[in-house]
C-alpha cells in the first residue's frame, strides 16, 4: 500500500517548510487605534523591536498631545538611565500617525486600543474588518468586554484575539492573551510569537469578565479604597504596609492613581454588573475622585499629588 508521507525528505525541503513558515508569521507593521495611555505604551513597545507601527487617532490635537507625552516618557526613562537619546529616536523613527482608516489597511496586525465601550469597539472592528487584508488578525486591548460579541460582528471571527496589555506596557513583561469563542489555533501560535518578539510573556486564557489579572487585582484595590474611607490609616501608610508586609513594588493606592482612576472605576462597574459580587461594587471614595477629575497620575491628583514628572509631592 503506498504510504501518503507529505513530511520532507530532504533538508532543502525541510529548509523551505521552516522559511514558509517564518513568511507565515512575519509581522512588518502594526497598526494601533488610539493612542491614549495603552496605545502609547502598546506603540513603544512594538517599535522598540524593530516593527513599523501607524497610530491611528481622531483628530490632530489628540496627535499632537500623544506624541508630546509619548517623548516625554521617554525622556524621564532616559533620566533614570533606563533609555537612551538613541534608544528614544530609533524608536520614534518607526511610528507614523495617521487621521484615516485607510492608511492602515495593509498592516498585518491592527490592535484597537480605545476606551472600555462596547459599541465603539464593535464599530471600530466592523470598519478593520471591512478595508484590513484579509489574513490580517485585529486585536483587542479590553479588559473586561466580550471579545466574542464583539467578533460577531465581523467575517474573521478566527482572526479576532484579545491582548491584554498591562499599565506600565513597556515595563510590564506580561500579556494576557484571551480567545474568542472561535479564535483559532494558528491565530493564538502567530501571536504568541507577536508577544515574545515585543518582549512579553504571554499567559492564555479564556473569555471571562477580567481574565486574570483585572480580576485579581481589583478587589485589592478596592479593598485598600474601603480602608482609607474607614479612616482606619492614611493612603500612604496603606500602601506602605502592603509594600513592605508582602514586598511588593508599588501599594494598592498608587497602582490605582498610575493606572488612572476612571479606568479603574470603569473596571469594577463592569465586573460588578457582569459578575455581581459586593468585592467589585465600586468604593465611594473612588466614585467621588472620578467625579471631581482627580484622575491620578495623568491629571495630577488622585489618591496623591503628582509633579509635572509624575513623582508623588504628597
Amino acid at each position: 500500500m503506498a504510504e501518503n508521507n507529505k513530511q520532507p525528505t530532504k533538508l532543502e525541503d525541510l529548509l523551505g517548510d521552516v522559511a514558509r513558515q517564518e513568511d507565515a508569521d512575519k509581522i512588518d507593521q502594526v497598526a494601533i487605534i488610539g493612542a491614549g495611555v495603552m496605545g502609547r505604551g502598546i506603540a513603544q513597545s512594538v517599535a522598540s523591536s524593530g516593527i513599523e507601527v501607524m497610530i491611528l487617532e481622531k483628530n490632530n490635537e489628540h496627535i499632537e498631545s500623544a506624541k508630546e507625552q509619548l517623548k516625554k516618557n521617554m525622556e524621564i526613562e532616559i533620566g533614570r538611565w533606563a533609555m537612551t537619546s538613541s534608544d528614544m529616536k530609533s524608536i520614534l523613527s518607526r511610528i507614523t500617525w495617521t487621521l484615516e482608516f485607510d492608511k492602515i489597511k495593509y498592516a498585518d496586525i491592527i490592535i484597537e486600543a480605545v476606551d472600555e465601550s462596547f459599541q465603539l469597539k464593535r464599530m471600530i472592528f466592523k470598519k478593520l474588518d471591512e478595508i484590513a487584508k484579509p489574513e490580517t488578525i485585529l486585536i483587542s486591548n479590553t479588559s473586561t468586554l466580550s471579545l466574542t460579541q464583539i467578533a460577531e460582528i465581523t467575517s474573521r471571527k478566527d482572526k479576532i484575539i484579545g491582548m491584554h496589555f498591562l499599565h506600565p506596557v513597556p515595563k510590564i513583561p506580561l500579556v494576557e492573551l484571551v480567545r474568542a469563542l472561535e479564535t483559532s489555533d494558528e491565530t493564538v501560535h502567530k501571536i504568541k510569537s507577536f508577544a515574545a518578539k515585543i518582549g512579553k510573556t504571554p499567559i492564555e486564557v479564556y473569555e471571562y469578565p477580567g481574565y486574570v489579572t483585572t480580576r485579581t487585582i481589583v478587589p485589592f484595590m478596592n479593598e485598600a479604597m474601603h480602608i482609607l474611607l474607614e479612616g482606619v490609616a492614611s493612603a500612604k501608610d496603606i500602601d506602605t504596609a502592603m509594600k513592605l508586609g508582602y514586598n511588593m513594588n508599588i501599594g494598592p493606592l498608587e497602582m490605582a492613581d498610575m493606572m488612572g482612576l476612571d479606568e479603574v472605576l470603569s473596571w469594577m462597574t463592569h465586573l460588578w454588573r457582569d459578575l455581581g459580587e459586593p468585592r467589585y461594587r465600586p468604593c465611594p471614595i473612588l466614585r467621588k475622585l472620578v467625579r471631581d477629575r482627580k484622575l491620578g497620575k495623568k491629571s495630577g491628583q488622585g489618591f496623591y499629588k503628582y509633579d509635572e514628572n509624575g513623582k508623588i509631592i504628597s
